[in-house]
């Protein structure tokens, strides 16, 4: 296994084009098991959730070709239905292919999902979603059997508690159903934005964008998808979130500002500089950053996948910052690994109290999930001394050669194995 030597402190100067969205691409190449023919999706990561998604497609009979950041999805071959545990173990979204698979084909067999190691995140929404779209779901040996007799029919469903993966795997199944779907308290996350935008100009027949009800008209069949990702904001956010811990100033390219609003918002709070243009975001820091009190929401609210890194900004902020974290209350396997850089950070349930340190210290750490693997990348380049961060495969599931985009901005971070 891959680890980082991180060699501290280094304040980050430069410009970064962000990366194309990881929790969007996902839903996009789900949604391409909608129609017979090749899809075409740019601005595409090349991530190891990204390469996974393409080997589980593979397996439904799909064929896919990575060539830069364009990928190409073929359905023309898909002929099965079934997900099985092997693949769908690596990566919770794979439970993403349950509605267009059902929505297409009458029939979907897919293994519950694995994933991140943190948190129960039932697929009880997706499930009740689809039963309300008339189709039979049974439990069977840790795999979901869904079916239906023909097309799928509309129906109504309100999500509680408001869910981005409910919203976008009930939606595929929506798009090609019988009749009207009215789907209630939908997220809004600009993921699902995107997702809705690509299966409108596919053809289908959705009304309510960036709402939280959806009008969905089943239509007989949709084209494959064109469409480019949005830029991710957990991305440059978790960027912005270094400059804050590092200092320096860094210009962000190719984002929408009005995604980042949440983050900024709280950066700004805790006494960074930013200047919004068009497509471009320039964030700038001198000296330690302000305590903060952050709560986690679903979107326009602060993401949950950013909680960690701006804990880490706040484990060397001037005062006593306050994280809360509302969406998935056990979300705090980084903690104990900032604290042996040197944080202070007492966790009470869903809140955590951090007491802003000087500076931390280099020491051997270990990542436990993906944005927390983030968290200690960035504590690492703030840190004084060595930080090595070990099981990096993690990082490498949401973040595209991160080591290397950060050292184009002046850290100091090798890939090594352990």
């Amino acid at each position: 296994m891959d680890k980082f030597v991180i060699q501290g402190p280094t304040p980050l100067q430069g410009d970064l084009r962000v990366s194309g969205a990881k929790n969007a691409v996902l839903p996009l190449m789900a949604a391409s098991l909608l129609a017979r023919g090749e899809s075409i999706i740019d601005n595409v990561p090349d991530l190891q959730d990204v390469r996974f998604f393409m080997t589980l497609l593979d397996g439904l009979g799909a064929r896919c070709v990575l060539d830069g950041h364009r990928l190409s999805i073929d359905t023309a071959g898909v002929n099965k239905c079934s997900a099985p545990y092997d693949l769908v173990r690596k990566m919770r979204a794979s439970i993403y292919v349950l509605g267009p698979l059902l929505g297409a084909r009458g029939a979907a067999r897919v293994s519950l999902p694995g994933g991140c190691a943190w948190g129960p995140r039932p697929v009880n929404l997706h499930l009740e979603g689809m039963t309300a779209l008339g189709a039979d779901i049974e439990l069977d040996e840790g795999y979901i059997q869904a079916s239906s007799a023909g097309r799928l029919r509309g129906g109504h469903f309100r999500f509680e508690p408001s869910s981005v993966g409910g919203t976008a795997n009930v939606l595929m199944a929506a798009v090609l159903a019988e009749g009207e779907t009215v789907l209630e308290n939908c997220a809004v996350e600009p993921e699902v934005t995107c997702l809705v935008e690509a299966l409108v100009e596919a053809g289908a027949r959705i009304e309510g964008l960036g709402t939280t009800t959806l009008h969905i008209t089943g239509v007989g069949e949709i084209a494959p998808l064109r469409h480019a990702v949005i830029a991710d904001r957990i991305e440059a956010g978790t960027i912005m979130a270094a400059v804050a811990m590092a200092g320096g100033a860094v210009r962000l390219l190719g984002v929408d500002c009005e995604h980042l609003h949440p983050v900024t918002g709280v950066l700004r709070e805790m006494g960074c500089g930013m200047r919004e243009g068009r497509g471009t975001l320039v964030i700038e820091s001198v000296g330690r950053p302000r305590a903060v009190d952050v709560s986690t929401r679903p979107y326009p609210g602060f993401p949950t996948d950013l909680q960690a890194q701006v804990m880490a900004v706040c484990s060397v902020a001037e005062g006593t910052s306050f994280i809360t974290e509302t969406i998935y209350p056990d979300r705090f396997t980084h903690v104990p690994e900032l604290v042996r850089l040197g944080a202070d950070i007492r966790v009470d349930g869903s809140r955590a109290t951090v007491f802003g340190v000087p500076n931390l210290t280099g020491a051997p750490v270990m990542a436990t999930d993906l944005r927390a693997s983030a968290a200690l990348v960035l504590a690492g380049v703030a840190a004084e001394g060595t930080t090595t961060v070990n099981r990096v495969y993690h990082i490498d599931r949401g973040y595209e050669r991160i080591e290397e985009r950060l050292c184009a901005l002046g850290a100091k971070i090798e890939r090594t194995k352990e």
